[in-house]
């Protein structure tokens, strides 16, 4: 298999399969493919379908396979931003924001990740409930805006306001702290009451322009007009 990620603001990954060659998708993710790409929905048993389903994707997936010789397929971002690859394997788990997982190759499964302090998931605005990517393979990832990468050191720490975590490695920590400053920053400061902050080891992807910041742009737009 090969790929290429093309395309500025509303990029797509392109893949070519070799004859016998499989991908999969969530629902609708496919945008156009070359005629000898046959496609079959699996839920692959409850418990992975419930699982897709509280993190965010559809309980079916559609697996593309080439036949008859190499075939073309490609998929899209649903919101200006950008496309990851990331290769999984043992030890090489991720967490992600709901919605993150775009395609992948056979091997990679995707679950439900909780949050377990009631902290995090009620303040964080990271949600309390992300997607788990596991497995062994390829994944694309779609990420708001652009995506910057940062490598944190153990116990190295990064604040981050609200929405623009987009993935981290496993390894790393999540949680939820007040804005600093005193009551004037937290009600006056135009930042929110609360910030993510996630401790290293590992690697985070933070995103520039999260659906939820640029729906909150939007709507204070409309609002003054």
């Amino acid at each position: 298999m090969r790929y290429e990620i093309k395309g500025g603001s509303m990029p797509i990954v392109e893949v070519h399969l070799q004859s016998g060659e499989s991908i999969k998708c969530e629902g609708g993710g496919m945008l156009w493919m070359s005629e000898n790409m046959k496609m079959e929905t699996k839920g692959g048993g409850l418990g992975k379908m419930f699982g897709r389903a509280f993190a965010g994707e559809s309980m079916f997936q559609n697996v593309y396979t080439a036949k008859g010789g190499e075939g073309m397929i490609t998929f899209g971002n649903c919101f200006p931003g950008s496309i990851m690859a990331v290769e999984i394997g043992p030890g090489k788990e991720l967490i992600c924001q709901k919605t993150a997982y775009l395609a992948s190759t056979p091997g990679v499964e995707l679950s439900v990740a909780f949050q377990r302090k009631v902290g995090t998931a009620l303040f964080g605005g990271e949600g309390f409930i992300m997607q788990r990517i596991s497995g062994n393979g390829l994944v694309f990832l779609e990420i708001d805006g652009t995506a910057i990468e940062y490598e944190l050191a153990a116990g190295e720490k990064m604040v981050i306001d609200t929405g623009h975590l987009a993935l981290m490695d496993n390894t790393c920590k999540l949680d939820v702290e007040t804005v600093k400053g005193g009551a004037k920053n937290m009600l006056f400061g135009g930042e929110g009451l609360f910030n993510t902050v996630v401790t290293g080891p590992g690697k985070i992807t933070l995103q520039t322009m999260p659906k939820t910041a640029l729906a909150a742009s939007l709507g204070s737009m409309v609002s003054s007009n």
